[in-house]
């Protein structure tokens, strides 16, 4: 298998858990997010080794956060369900955009002390690919026009956070924060984007902006 159809497989076995425990909601729900901020946690805790106590506290927020804001978004509706879902488009088709663009017409560079593969067209396929299907399934399920201008704004800070995630290796001397999972890495290497989408979602809903 090259490494394109190991991170296919991969990264839908992952969507397909993900939605499952979306829906099922309630007390799975739970157990599942406490599961991998917990994961993310243990992660953080290996990248920061020696960096001083402040970076152990920031580890235990970066990942108790999202977990909290995606349990809000989550809710018990109809609603709140759609709207968890906008999230995770939103994060998947800035990731994937991204790839992809990036591979086909990717020539300058975003970040490259940082993050040396990532290109500003790269960049620009996240956005695109964010604002088509997330403003898609956010007309779709009615969770209001609101939201057309937020998914390519969250799709720059899912990016945002990838570098963040970029840097934080880039520091360790590591390539990935982990192995658990073949083709993307560990847990942060996979939800870097999905940190900060799901944690300003829940800012905009507690806003009363979806």
């Amino acid at each position: 298998m090259n490494e394109l159809a190991i991170r296919t497989a991969t990264g839908l076995l992952l969507i397909a858990i993900a939605l499952l425990a979306a829906v099922v909601g309630g007390y799975p729900f739970a157990f599942f997010v406490a599961a991998v901020a917990t994961a993310m946690f243990y992660e953080w805790t290996r990248l920061v080794r020696g960096w001083g106590p402040a970076w152990y506290i920031s580890g235990f927020f970066y990942a108790l956060l999202p977990a909290i804001a995606l349990l809000w978004v989550r809710g018990w509706d109809e609603h709140r369900f759609y709207l968890l879902l906008w999230v995770f488009i939103v994060t998947w088709s800035t990731d994937i955009g991204a790839y992809f663009a990036g591979r086909r017409f990717g020539r300058r560079k975003l970040a490259p002390t940082v993050s040396p593969g990532k290109t500003v067209e790269g960049l620009y396929g996240g956005i695109a690919a964010a604002a088509l299907l997330g403003g898609a399934w956010a007309l779709a399920t009615g969770l209001g026009h609101a939201l057309l201008p937020l998914a390519p704004s969250f799709a720059i800070a899912a990016q945002g956070g990838d570098l963040f995630e970029s840097g934080m290796k880039r520091r360790a001397g590591v390539k990935d924060s982990g192995s658990w999972l073949p083709g993307h890495g560990g847990v942060l290497d996979r939800l870097d984007g999905l940190v900060p989408v799901a944690v300003l979602t829940a800012a905009a809903q507690l806003l009363g902006l979806t």
